[in-house]
């Protein structure tokens, strides 16, 4: 269901365009390889644009990034590849592990791709094997929340 993402490593594609990112503040921690940026923060990356409250950026021991972008909400939008369709999302915190190529968003999690479009407390989208999943919590006893259902509508 949610195509490719750019931080997939392909040739000709927006990983290969220089990342640009405004902020309030930043603070990079070079022993832990990692940068956090705060306050109304934008990232563009070639046609990917990430708008957050807070995004943190490391980089592990093989030389992968991962990222979590945090708002209320923290959003995405980028052109697909081959295509003039975009996909965009929305959660309150989305995570990106650069080593197995996984996106998790977390907590009124939003994807569309095109005219389609996935609702549910957590999205995933492994961009390796092409697999989606959403999930919703169910009510705890004693709760007032309504019980979560994951939804999707997908047009011909």
């Amino acid at each position: 269901m949610l195509p490719q993402l750019v931080f997939s490593e392909k040739a000709d594609s927006d990983s290969d365009k220089p990342i640009e990112i405004e902020a309030d503040t930043m603070m990079v921690e070079e022993t832990k390889n990692s940068s956090t940026y705060e306050g109304d923060v934008i990232l563009t990356q070639g046609s990917l644009i990430i708008n957050a409250d807070k995004l943190i950026i490391r980089e592990d021991r093989q030389g992968f990034q991962h990222s979590t972008s945090i708002g209320n909400p923290t959003t995405f939008k980028q052109k697909m590849e081959g295509s003039d369709e975009y996909i965009e999302g929305k959660a309150l915190r989305i995570e990106y592990d650069g080593h197995m190529d996984k996106i998790h968003l977390y907590e009124e999690a939003f994807v569309k791709k095109g005219d389609d479009e996935v609702w549910g407390d957590y999205i995933m989208y492994d961009a390796t094997s092409e697999f989606a999943q959403a999930l919703s919590r169910k009510n705890e006893e004693g709760s007032k929340k309504k019980k979560g259902r994951t939804k999707a509508i997908i047009k011909p």
